[in-house]
């Protein structure tokens, strides 16, 4: 199982904490400090909704200029690729992922049916 995110993220370290007590096995994924690479971009968008995979909530987004936030909302692949390249705190966390299974968010009673 692997954990994707950004250690100061506050769902993160909820997430963290929720696996650690549970005695799941887990390896995290710091975009801050490992990076985003284009594989991992694609299998993203690939495997999850560019709607949900996208954080349109945070700071990051709303920093986005017109041009680029439209484009993301057409479904513009290489355009959510590109973005999620040069901004990896705009991607949607934790994700929790599993045998090719992708959960978004943290709520304890999705993982618990999820690991």
């Amino acid at each position: 199982m692997k954990i994707y995110g950004i250690k100061n993220c506050d769902t993160m370290k909820k997430a963290l904490k929720w696996l650690d007590a549970q005695g799941a096995a887990y390896e995290f994924h710091d975009y801050k400090k490992a990076g985003l690479s284009e594989e991992l971009a694609d299998t993203f968008i690939k495997n999850i909704d560019l709607d949900t995979l996208i954080n349109k909530r945070g700071t990051t987004y709303r920093q986005l200029d017109d041009a680029t936030k439209a484009k993301i909302s057409v479904q513009d692949t290489q355009a959510a690729k590109q973005v999620m390249l040069d901004n990896p705190s705009i991607i949607k966390r934790p994700i929790l992922e599993k045998s090719g299974q992708y959960l978004l968010g943290f709520k304890a009673d999705q993982y618990q049916e999820f690991i």
